[in-house]
Order: C-alpha cells, then sequence, then structure tokens
C-alpha cells in the first residue's frame, strides 16, 4: 500500500497553503515532514488524512484515487502534539476503542490492547483514568489508541512537543522500533532538524507551502540542494558568507582569503555561497586546512550543557554551536576555526553546488 499526492495545491482565501506537492510515501517507511510553523505541514498532513480537500490534485492510496473520499472511510489515524484523550474513559478503554467502533470481539480487543500496552510500557495504569498520568503515559496512551487500529497510514503532528527532553528521546527511539516491524506507512510532522536526524527514514522539507527536497534523511542532511533546505534543516541555521574563487584562493567578503583546497579546487572561478555548520565551528584548530579567523563576541547563549556562541567581524556575522558551557563577554575579541573541508559551496542563486566533504575521521553532528 503506498500514499501518493499527485500536483496537489490548497489555497485558501488566495493564499497557497500547499502549492504543487508530489510525494511518494511506501509500505513500512517512516517520513518526517521537517518545517518552520506555517510551513504546510499540518495542511499537509490534512489533505492526507482527507480531513480536507485540495484546490487541485489528486491524493491516492493503494493507487485508487481517494481526493473526494471522507476521513471516516479511509483507515488512517492521528496523533497531536495535546493529549487527547477520552478523559472518562480508563486508559484501557481509551485504547480499545476504535476497536469497539469496528465491532471486534472483546476477546480480541483484550489482546490487541495487552500487547500495545506491553510495547509501549503502560499496562500498569490500564485501569486509570488519563488525567491521573503523566504528560508521557498520556501521550503514550494517545499512540497506543492509534496504533492498535493497524491502519494503512498514521499521521503524527509533532506529538513530543510538549514532553520534556527525556521523555521525548525514549519516544523517539520507541518509535523507530515500532515502526520497523509493521507494514503503516507513518508520517511525521517536526519543526526541528535534530528531531529528523534521531527519526532518520526519508525526510521532506517544507517551506512556504512547497516541497524544497525530500529523500533519506542522512542524504538530505549532508546535501541540501539548496540555501533553503541547508537553513531548514540545522538549529542554529547553517552560516552563510558570500565570497569568490579565483583560480589559486578562495576570498570571504574581500577579507578572508585561504588558498584552494582539494575539495574547492575543481570549481570555476567566480561569485559563491558558502555554508558552514555551527557545529563544525571551533575555537581551536583540529584539521591541517582549519581556517583562524579573528572575531568580536555578541553573546554567548548557554542552553544546559551547551554554548550558541553568536560572533561577528567587520564583514559577517556566524554562530557555532559548542559543547560544554563557555562564558564570555560582549565585544571580547577571539579567533575562531573553519575546517574549509565541511564548506558547502551554493551557486549565487542558491543552489547547491558541491557538498561538503566527508572525511573518515569526521565525526557526525547534529
Amino acid at each position: 500500500m503506498s500514499l501518493t499526492l499527485e500536483n496537489v495545491t490548497q489555497i485558501v482565501d488566495g493564499q497557497y497553503y500547499i502549492n504543487q506537492a508530489n510525494l511518494t510515501f511506501e509500505p513500512g517507511s517512516f517520513n518526517v515532514l521537517l518545517g518552520r510553523t506555517l510551513s504546510g505541514k499540518t495542511s499537509l498532513m490534512r489533505l492526507m488524512a482527507g480531513l480536507e480537500k485540495p484546490t487541485s490534485g489528486r491524493v491516492l492510496m493503494h493507487g485508487i484515487d481517494m481526493t473526494g473520499v471522507s476521513v471516516q472511510k479511509r483507515n488512517i489515524s492521528m496523533v497531536y502534539q495535546q493529549f487527547i484523550n477520552y478523559p472518562n474513559m480508563s486508559v484501557y478503554d481509551n485504547i480499545a476503542s476504535p476497536l469497539r467502533l469496528a465491532k471486534e470481539s472483546e476477546k480480541s480487543i483484550q489482546e490487541k490492547v495487552m500487547e500495545i500496552a506491553e510495547m509501549l510500557r503502560i499496562t500498569p495504569f490500564l485501569s486509570r483514568l488519563p488525567l491521573e498520568l503523566s504528560g508521557g503515559q498520556q501521550q503514550r496512551t494517545a499512540m497506543a489508541r492509534a496504533l492498535i487500529k493497524d491502519a494503512d497510514l498514521i499521521l503524527f503532528d509533532e506529538p513530543l512537543v510538549n514532553l520534556d527532553y527525556k521523555l521525548r528521546e525514549e519516544l523517539r527511539i520507541e518509535m523507530r522500533e515500532l515502526f520497523a516491524q509493521r507494514n503503516t506507512i507513518a508520517v511525521y510532522a517536526t519543526t526541528e532538524p535534530n528531531e529528523a536526524l534521531a527519526l532518520g527514514g526519508t525526510t521532506t522539507i517544507l517551506h512556504e507551502g512547497q516541497i524544497i527536497q525530500t529523500g533519506p534523511t542522512a542524504e538530505t542532511y549532508h546535501s541540501p540542494c539548496n540555501v533553503i533546505a541547508a537553513t531548514l534543516f540545522n538549529e542554529p541555521p547553517i552560516n552563510m558568507i558570500k565570497g569568490h574563487i579565483t583560480e589559486n584562493e578562495v576570498t570571504f567578503d574581500n577579507m578572508v582569503h585561504f588558498p584552494l583546497t582539494s575539495e574547492l579546487n575543481t570549481l570555476s572561478a567566480g561569485e559563491y555561497q558558502f555554508g558552514i555548520r555551527p557545529s563544525h565551528l571551533s575555537l581551536l584548530p583540529k584539521n591541517d586546512d582549519d581556517l583562524e579567523i579573528s572575531v568580536q563576541v555578541e553573546v554567548a547563549e548557554i542552553s544546559g550543557s551547551e554554548t550558541f556562541l553568536h560572533v561577528r567581524n567587520a564583514h559577517f556575522q556566524m554562530v557555532l554551536h559548542l559543547s560544554g558551557v563557555h562564558s564570555y563577554h560582549v565585544d571580547e575579541k577571539i579567533k575562531i576555526y573553519v575546517p574549509t573541508h565541511k564548506l558547502n559551496v551554493f551557486e549565487k542563486d542558491g543552489d547547491l553546488i558541491q557538498a561538503s566533504s566527508r572525511r573518515i575521521e569526521d565525526h557526525f553532528h547534529g
């Protein structure tokens, strides 16, 4: 069973919510929709579910046109960011409700509820009401109700956003394991690049209602098709610097010069945009090709055990994503180091011309 969107467009009050979306999701696949708030993720999922009809285009399931078929006649489930459970029903009855609507026998219902509850580690709470549970347990209950249907398509609209960090990490791992064993199509919407990386599968990047790029998650991350994709698939966003290449050197903003490296010497002379991920910048040299740049500190933003260090010079601003706590004074002068083999190179119009090198000694950074 596959789900296909053919030239799907949705226009509301003259505004494009979705513009010419073409996608295919295969059975058993885990698919992430990545984009900022109002990028079109929820609109696209509602069109997939049949909750809304496209202005034009078709939605196919099993190769059958389902565009005009109501959500009640489709075998789908949805999980939302809010903990949506029936408050006056026990956890057991919440999970069992889709099967009771389908008129399954109580024996079959009991077997399936116990199996899914065990899988999601909520067996001890089956007799409780949802409001007697923690946030993570409530969301597991909602997920169990969605999964028990054995639906052809399960849609997750930012389901972990209201949970704390530890619970989110736990549930991401559980979800990957759950869907590795099923033939269901899972579609998961998120605003967070790191969540997309953690979930894996396939990632589709959305921006202002348009599909920017789609493909295997790691491949999409490492080879963003343009500046928009590179910016959206990184948190903080990728640092962009304008520059040009001559026969023997690279110049950033007519200020920083360095010799052509083996990774860049195949590019023609001309104007380019260079992208470097915040996690690839460092305070100490680590590679033979590191470029030293003098900058001033704007602010050191400490978040838990990480620091987002915002720096600038006369020509550009950059952000470093550093492990550990690093304290600096505003306007303090420091040096940062750019691994030039980690530069993504884009044409002036924003299209990728060369992805950063992935040397054997490099470690993966989200």
